[in-house]
């Protein structure tokens, strides 16, 4: 590049270009940024602000691919790598799995009745509350165990209803259950349109709970016990809980515990954090759009399929 920039004055730019073999954008790109040296860094430093501000905001748990959807989403165009290099630079990391974790904690009663499994790993639906997924999973802190019941709503990824105990039995479930139906308008729903997927644990297929779903006009379906297969989306959902909020610090008592799952749920997780798969859009926002048709056909594309389906 410098050879030709010092001959230019003697030969024809192009005819150097084309014995050297080199693009003619290739060179004019190269002595554009030789004139302007600091536009790049300088749009750079712009760009790692407003990316700052995203990830900051998201709790320090966004990755670069989060960070461009939610620049996209406020009209700032730039491409993931650019976002990814800007990040590496400066050390800023979305939140990643730990090793170690494990999950499943379901028992299961040998003498209880099966519900059918409605679903067969097809999690997808063409409108909220038209499938809820369920289970519950145990987090320690300081001074013992707390666990959590959740139920969520298939079509767009939201929490619907959640409920956090000493212990798993069926008032922790049926409490997040309760949740559910209360927070959600279901007059509208004919009987049994609204599906409840679970696994077969000995409170799932407790008769108070079979009746509580009765009551409401709601089907039971459930699959095996201990197959994250069977109950994938909920697995995805203590994924993402535990990567993003439990494992990052410590917790010394429930009461601080329950007090940070009701900000992260209720203030962040449904109502602001963007999904891919909603169009880096919230659970919140994906239902809103829904509500004012301005959802896309690639926007309801079913998702999170069994590889065997």
């Amino acid at each position: 590049m410098t050879f030709c920039e010092r001959v230019r004055d003697r030969y024809a730019v192009d005819l150097v270009l084309r014995a050297l073999g080199i693009p003619r954008s290739t060179f004019y790109h190269w002595r554009h940024r030789a004139d302007c040296p600091a536009d790049r860094a300088e749009v750079d430093l712009g760009l790692a602000s407003v990316i700052h501000d995203s990830w900051l905001a998201s709790g320090r748990t966004y990755g670069a691919d989060r960070v461009w959807g939610d620049l996209r989403r406020a009209g700032i165009h730039v491409g993931r790598k650019r976002i990814a290099r800007i990040m590496r630079e400066h050390g800023w990391e979305g939140a990643f799995l730990r090793r170690g974790w494990k999950g499943g904690s379901t028992v299961s009663d040998p003498n209880a009745e099966k519900a059918p499994d409605m679903v067969g790993r097809d999690f997808w639906a063409s409108a909220p509350d038209r499938l809820w997924v369920a289970d519950a999973t145990r987090i320690a802190y300081t001074g013992g165990v707390l666990w959590l019941a959740a139920v969520r709503d298939v079509f767009a990824n939201r929490i619907v209803g959640w409920s956090t105990g000493p212990s798993c039995d069926t008032d922790l479930i049926t409490g997040a259950l309760s949740y559910a139906t209360w927070t959600r308008d279901l007059d509208g729903l004919d009987e049994r349109d609204l599906v409840h997927h679970s696994d077969h644990g000995s409170n799932y297929t407790s008769i108070r709970f079979s009746n509580l779903l009765a009551d409401n006009g709601i089907a039971q379906s459930m699959g095996t016990v201990g197959d994250s297969f069977d109950n994938a989306l909920m697995e995805n959902f203590w994924s993402t809980l535990k990567i993003e909020l439990i494992y990052r610090r410590r917790w010394d008592t429930a009461e601080q515990l329950d007090t940070e799952l009701f900000l992260w749920i209720d203030g962040w997780y449904n109502t602001r954090r963007i999904q891919k798969r909603l169009g880096y859009r919230s659970p919140a926002q994906f239902e809103d759009a829904w509500r004012e048709g301005l959802l896309t056909d690639d926007d309801l594309i079913p998702h999170f399929r069994s590889k065997e389906s």
